[in-house]
């Protein structure tokens, strides 16, 4: 089985043509492939297969073999490959996938390949009940926006104890926000200081998130410019999140810690970011990039 290794500032997954490939078995394969030390290593395997209401479609399977309905820098890197490698040549190009049909607009370089490429994320999906988290005090359609959570953690049961708290100055509020997938947005005032290696299972797993969550703490520079972190749901630390960065740019609106056009640094490099107004979508920009292809010996 032939495939291909892409990233997204370092979002990183393996890609496999099912125009041309079949794969049986994707969430086993996932698990397989996506080891670092065993497979090929990545955040996971994203198919690109044919599809009847858009260009193309993508699935999107994580590490541990869960699907995720979408992935805004895996989108960038299908966009990459379906136009590099003559699949499609619409541009924009427009992508089923589990979270709905988005629309990528490529950026070309001298030589006619994609360089870059701007995502419509669509619009951010707010009451609680719908990303889903359960969280105190919310009824109805009401939003997840800068909830009182640090109370609903027994830290004492965890090995980690609650001292990275004050360590790195996390408010103990959340805001949830679906982007198609679900993300919990956590303030600090020194992002690198979170343990997200302990953290950020328990916030993952915890009973309030039904369907478990996308974790992210954020340290805001100012309206324009933030740093963020990301536990990924499914994959663990992940260097960089699109769906999880179009959820800070719209917590950080709701909550007014940032304008609606954002510089967001991620570790693997920096995404830009807006919550335009006329349509209430989220675009995303960033560059995407293909390091290798290789044979699986499936």
């Amino acid at each position: 089985m032939r495939f291909t290794k892409m990233h997204g500032i370092g979002n990183d997954y393996v890609y496999v043509d099912c125009f041309a490939e079949s794969v049986a078995d994707p969430a086993g394969l996932s698990r397989r492939i996506s080891d670092r030390h065993f497979g090929v290593g990545g955040d996971g395997l994203i198919l690109i297969l044919p599809s009847d209401q858009a260009d193309v479609r993508m699935r999107i399977f994580n590490a541990d073999g869960s699907e995720a309905e979408m992935c805004g820098n895996g989108i960038r890197c299908l966009g990459k490959y379906v136009y590099d490698h003559g699949l499609a040549e619409a541009n924009p190009l427009r992508v089923e996938t589990a979270a709905g049909t988005k629309t990528v607009e490529l950026e070309l370089d001298a030589a006619g390949k994609v360089a870059a490429a701007t995502v419509d994320m669509g619009e951010p999906i707010l009451p609680a009940a719908e990303v889903p988290a359960e969280l105190p005090g919310l009824e109805g359609g009401e939003q997840a926006v800068g909830v009182a959570f640090a109370g609903q953690i027994n830290w004492a049961d965890h090995v980690i104890g609650d001292a990275w708290i004050g360590r790195c100055g996390w408010d103990g509020q959340v805001t949830c926000v679906s982007m198609g997938n679900p993300h919990a947005v956590l303030y600090c005032q020194a992002v690198a200081a979170v343990p997200l290696e302990w953290v950020g299972p328990v916030f993952e797993n915890h009973p309030a998130f039904p369907e478990r969550i996308n974790v992210h703490f954020v340290e805001a520079h100012c309206r324009d410019e933030l740093t963020m972190r990301t536990w990924e749901r499914g994959s663990g630390i992940t260097l960089a999140c699109g769906t999880g960065a179009s959820a800070v740019c719209v917590a950080g609106v709701l909550t007014g810690r940032s304008g609606r056009e954002a510089l967001i640094h991620l570790p693997g490099g920096d995404l830009k970011l807006e919550w335009r107004q006329a349509d209430n979508h989220v675009y995303m920009t960033g560059p995407a990039t293909e390091v290798f292809s290789g044979d699986w010996p499936e």
